[in-house]
């Protein structure tokens, strides 16, 4: 049975055929043999076809499909042209030798051609690769490392530029630091209550925060100087004036030695450099914060910034942690323990890196693997809608968090949590609506914008063109709020009903008093008039 063998070179693909091979046996350490004798191995092995990459963009996207085990369209003609073709009958009499098995079972299944890989054409694949420049004739010397080196640059900038259009590592890397600050900062200012407790000892008891008694420090100085003067700038500090008064006394009787001069000089630019990376650590806080809204916003809002990067750090990206399932990300953080507890047969951890979040430090101690369990839960579908969501918002962390809330009054009170499906269904409508608010925005900005390019003389179209914009958007927000105001509307109607029945009742009564008021002052003035025309007719009468 013939064997060609398929080689992915930089330069493009290179189909040889392997032949005579009784000569040198069917065995790997053979061929290992023969591999370095290049007159006997080009005995054997034969250049058949050679299929060179248009461009470097083309042996790039080639190179990414070899990779992924997959064929690609010129892989297939070139394969198809160059080889005998496969009848659906017979069985063919040839096997192509591949390096990759991923790649050999999609080229089998699509066309049909019988693959190999194993020691055997791996070792051929070797002596190729170490011969290639000399199979191809018109290479000139140099050429094929130039191909290997511009292809190996291209296919790693682009594998270090595939993170799912977030720049994730810069969290990863502002989480450790903030850790390893944490440490510093908390050592180096027990440090600053060491030594200026030799100066100043009772100050340890009055100021217990770090941050505050490395300022404290700086700003008194040298104990036997402390006067009343200075009292408004320790208020200043510490925020209370008591504390401050009482500094001043514990001054004015210390137990403390004196130090030099140059011992306060250096006492105090150690406190200010633990002040520095107090500060630093701060800011490094807020941009943490910042930069996990704009990375996984819904985690964010679900566990904390602080839970939420520890948890993309551990994981190594956003997308690895979206690639966990609930019960590895439940105890991530924990293997140590779960490695431990499979080797002695103990119970296994309930929670890694998640018991720093608050909900279950709020769950009772029965319930605490099962709040785990359910905001491990919860925290996966986060991290799946953060790295594959096209626009980022709170809008699903919120009402996550909504739901582990309605689990803990269910833990603790009973009361029956909402369905997954509502909840969803309302967060979806939420982004929807908020989606549609940003487009309506966006219109009458464009609007306005063509209307200043008019002339002067048309402003008064253009202020009518305006009155209409805003005509529309009133319209859009009143058909918004009519759609929530439906219930109460509902509610108002059997109200008014009720009330409408009875003032008809009583409408009806005063009608018919009013009726009988207004016919009696007619019948009044009816009277009057003719009694009017009775005495104009005795005065005619007479005057005649």
């Amino acid at each position: 049975m013939a064997l060609y063998l398929l080689y992915e070179s930089a330069s493009g693909y290179a189909l040889l055929h392997a032949h005579g091979l009784d000569e040198i046996g069917q065995n790997t350490e053979a061929v290992r043999n023969s591999i370095t004798d290049l007159n006997r191995f080009g005995k054997v092995v034969q250049l058949t076809a050679f299929h060179p990459f248009e461009s470097a963009l083309d042996a790039l996207n080639q190179c990414n499909a070899v990779s992924e085990g997959l064929m690609t369209d010129e892989l297939r003609s070139f394969l198809e042209l160059n080889l005998p073709k496969v009848k659906g009958d017979k069985k063919p009499k040839f096997k192509l030798g591949l390096v990759d098995t991923k790649i050999g079972s999609h080229i089998h299944e699509v066309t049909k051609i019988p693959c190999e890989s194993g020691d055997f054409v791996h070792e051929l694949l070797r002596g190729v690769r170490l011969h290639f420049s000399k199979f191809l004739k018109d290479l000139k010397p140099g050429d094929l490392e130039k191909a290997q080196l511009g292809l190996g640059h291209s296919y790693s900038r682009a594998k270090v530029k595939f993170n799912v259009n977030r720049v994730d590592n810069m969290v990863i890397q502002a989480i450790f630091l903030l850790d390893t600050l944490d440490k510093d900062v908390n050592s180096f200012s027990m440090r600053v209550r060491e030594w200026y407790s030799w100066h100043f000892p009772e100050l340890v008891k009055i100021v217990n925060d770090n941050y505050l008694y490395a300022k404290a420090a700086k700003y008194i100085e040298d104990k036997s100087k402390l006067t009343e003067d200075k009292i408004p700038g320790l208020t200043d500090i510490l925020g209370d004036e008591d504390k401050a008064k009482e500094i001043l006394e514990a001054a004015k009787a210390s137990m403390g030695q004196d130090l030099s001069p140059i011992d306060l000089i250096n006492v105090q630019q150690f406190a200010q450099r633990v002040m520095d990376l107090s500060e630093y650590r701060r800011k490094l806080y807020d941009y943490l914060v910042t930069k996990m809204s704009d990375i996984a916003p819904n985690l964010a809002s679900l566990i904390g910034e602080v839970v939420a990067a520890r948890l993309i750090s551990h994981a190594g990206s956003l997308t690895n942690l979206a690639k966990c399932p609930s019960s590895t990300l439940q105890i991530l953080g924990a293997e140590k323990a779960l490695f431990r507890a499979l080797k002695t047969k103990g119970n296994t951890p309930k929670y890694g890196l998640i018991f720093h979040s608050s909900f279950i430090g709020r769950a009772s101690a029965k319930n605490k693997g099962r709040m785990a369990r359910y905001l491990a839960n919860k925290c996966s579908i986060a991290s799946r809608i953060d790295c594959f969501a096209e626009n980022g918002s709170t809008v699903f962390g919120e009402k996550l968090r909504e739901q582990v809330e309605e689990r803990l009054d269910f833990y603790d009170n009973g009361v029956a949590p909402r369905k997954n499906i509502d909840v969803m269904k309302a967060a979806i409508e939420i982004n929807q609506n908020k989606d549609t608010e940003m487009e309506t925005e966006e219109v009458p900005t464009e609007v306005s914008g063509k209307k200043s390019k008019k002339k002067k003389s048309k402003a008064a179209a253009a202020e009518n063109g305006d009155a209409m914009d805003e005509d529309k958007e009133e319209t859009l927000e009143d058909s918004k709020s009519e759609k929530k105001k439906k219930k109460e509307k509902r509610k108002m109607e059997q109200q008014d009903k009720d009330v409408k029945n009875s003032d008809e009742q009583d409408g009806t009564a005063k009608k018919k008093k009013k009726k009988s008021k207004v016919e009696d002052g007619e019948d009044l003035q009816s009277a009057s008039e003719i009694k009017k025309k009775k005495k104009k007719k005795s005065k005619n009468e007479d005057d005649e």
